[in-house]
Formats: structure tokens, sequence, C-alpha cells
């Protein structure tokens, strides 16, 4: 079938760590401030907030809290100046 298990073991604290860090993340900077008439306007906001602003603009503390499309542009800036 393909299906290739967690490496983790039941109950590890750090198994689903950063998908349950953006899980936080998307229900306190979106889903608890907004009320949405019905799934397909929530699919909608989510889905801009993820390509729109998380993506691309929202600073990450993985990238020396920088937003990706800066961190990129810099990584891009450097590789071209090497």
């Amino acid at each position: 079938m393909g299906i290739v298990p967690s490496m983790g073991r039941t109950g590890s604290a750090l198994d689903n760590a950063m998908a349950e860090s953006f899980v936080s993340t998307l229900k306190a900077e979106l889903v608890d401030r907004h009320r949405f008439p019905t799934r397909g306007a929530a699919r909608v906001e989510i889905f801009e907030y993820i390509e729109g602003f998380y993506n691309r603009t929202r600073r990450h503390s993985a990238l020396g809290y920088e937003s990706p499309r800066n961190y990129e542009a810099t990584r891009m800036e450097e590789v071209v100046v090497a």
C-alpha cells in the first residue's frame, strides 16, 4: 500500500509538534476571532490565511523572525553574490 508509519512512539510529545503548533496558531490568529456563516466560507478564509498570509508575510521564529518571502529573497541574494 506504500504507507509509512509514524516513527515516533505513541504519546510522544514531539511526534506532531509542528502540526500542533501550526493548528494552534491558525486557531488563535483566525478561527477563534471570526464567525463563519458556512463551512465553505471558513474554507475560503482558512485558505487565504495560509496561502496569502502565513506562507508569505507572517514572521516565523524558525526563520529568525523573518517572513518566508523576505527569508527566501535574502537567501537568493546571498547565492547570487557568492
